[in-house]
């Protein structure tokens, strides 16, 4: 099995950087993974995730680099509204206090870490039918609530959910969720060739989203990739004097396939292939649903989705996880 991460652009969902290891051993984690590829960041950026990465010392090491950071908070972290100082109802600057040396970071690292961190923390409650999560408590580096409004901030995090979208799109509609190759050294060159296909798709979906003035996700990623399959033979075998023409007529045709407008939107925790651990879906969708609602069971939500794992029994193919 294989552990990947990857640092995914907002507004265009393309990788910006991945690095990937074995899915057990010293240093494989994500946050490890992770920290690989900071190189990749430029000042100002801001980094959206989960409660894994919020630590004290993922926290410094961004700030260091003039990174900004919106995570959730860490359920470990203890945090009291009442301390502080007051922005408004559940928003408040708090300090955080430097704590011992990780076994991870050398020493010269941790004399470079400040003593304490200046963290902006607040809470929004979350009252959408079907959604797991009542309440969510985020940590930020994004401290003047002049520039930085909380529910501006908090609809920001909502839309963290674009990462779990954008994997499965890698995993699934490209079929990297299982490696054929055998080797190491091929896997390897498989990973990659994935990754730069897809890249290569959201690409051209960016530039069919640009013609039409469209936002590059309001374009329908497989629907992008269908229409490339369909038209590709038809791009090798063009001559330079139509292949300007039939160019622009994909990046129409692949303008038209958008993704509907669904907020709020959940469905019922079911996969279809029978290998896997979650139940199989045995009702109508529309029942399932309803069972999700009343909260008779669990169900994908755009808030706070449960990182997908995979099974762990024997398999000849090569599986991949993500984060």
């Amino acid at each position: 099995m294989i552990r990947f991460v990857v640092l995914l652009a907002f507004a265009t969902a393309v990788i910006v950087g991945a690095a990937f290891g074995p899915f057990a051993g010293k240093e494989t984690g994500e946050t490890a993974l992770f920290r690989q590829l900071f190189d990749q960041l430029r000042k100002a950026d801001v980094i959206i995730a989960d409660r894994y990465h919020c630590s004290y010392f993922m926290i410094a090491l961004l700030m260091q680099r003039g990174v900004d950071v919106v995570f959730r908070m860490n359920q470990r972290r203890h945090y009291d509204f009442r301390r502080g100082q007051r922005l408004g109802r559940n928003d408040h600057i708090v300090e955080w206090v430097q704590p011992q040396r990780p076994t991870w970071m050398d020493a010269a690292t941790y004399h470079t870490i400040p003593e304490t961190l200046t963290i902006r923390e607040l809470r929004f409650n979350v009252e959408r039918p079907g959604f797991r999560t009542n309440e969510i408590v985020m940590a930020t580096t994004l401290v003047d609530d002049n520039t930085y409004a909380k529910d501006e901030i908090a609809d920001l995090y909502l839309q963290r959910w674009h990462a779990e979208l954008d994997l499965r799109s890698i995993k699934l509609t490209l079929g990297m969720d299982e490696l054929v190759c055998k080797t190491p050294a091929m896997a390897r060159k498989e990973f990659w060739a994935y990754l730069l296909a897809y890249n290569l798709a959201r690409k051209v979906a960016a530039q069919a989203a640009l013609e039409r003035g469209l936002s590059p996700r309001q374009i329908s990623f497989a629907g992008t990739v269908q229409t490339l399959e369909a038209f590709g033979m038809a791009l090798l075998t063009a001559d330079s004097a139509g292949r300007l023409s039939l160019c622009r007529t994909v990046l129409i045709a692949i303008a038209t396939h958008r993704v509907g407008d669904r907020p709020g939107r959940f469905e019922p925790r079911r996969l279809k292939r029978r290998r896997h651990k979650y139940p199989l879906p045995t009702q109508p969708r529309a029942r399932a649903r309803q069972s999700c609602r009343d909260g008779q069971e669990s169900c994908d939500s755009t808030i706070d989705a449960r990182r997908e794992r995979t099974n762990t029994h024997q398999n000849p193919l090569i599986r991949a996880k993500s984060g």
